[in-house]
């Protein structure tokens, strides 16, 4: 059924609740993925550090 554009009436939309909870969960995921990925770097660096630098010492 098509509407009269000159009706008066209102049209009711029924909006569907969601949560924003799963936005801010994705978004602290991705911090702490950063994060120990960052972590994880460090001490690989760390790690190539005393392998390249610090251990040629003792020979």
């Amino acid at each position: 059924m098509m509407k009269d554009p000159h009706s008066s009436e209102v049209e009711r939309v029924e909006v569907d609740e969601q949560d924003d909870e799963p936005i801010y969960e994705n978004r602290n995921k991705a911090a702490n993925a950063v994060k120990y990925t960052a972590y994880v770097m460090l001490f690989f660096g760390f790690l190539y550090f005393l392998v390249a630098f610090i251990l040629p010492m003792f020979e």
